[in-house]
């Protein structure tokens, strides 16, 4: 895999995983948990886009080697 490729999947999952576990830690902190369900769909959102276009991109580039 191309080392930007191997970067946007770590972002990825940083964004999908990462985020809402940050967010569910302050929620827990502050009792507010709005700021969990806010981040959600944003959360999940960005992270879904980039995890699945980095995917397609290292099957394409699998098909061409």
């Amino acid at each position: 895999m191309e080392n930007g490729n191997r970067f946007a999947l770590i972002v990825s999952l940083i964004v999908l995983v990462g985020f809402p576990i940050l967010f569910l830690i302050v929620s827990m902190y502050t009792g507010q948990w709005g700021y969990l369900v806010w981040s959600l769909p944003p959360s999940f959102t960005a992270g879904f886009t980039g995890l699945i276009l980095t995917l397609n991109t290292r099957k394409k580039e699998r098909k061409g080697a």
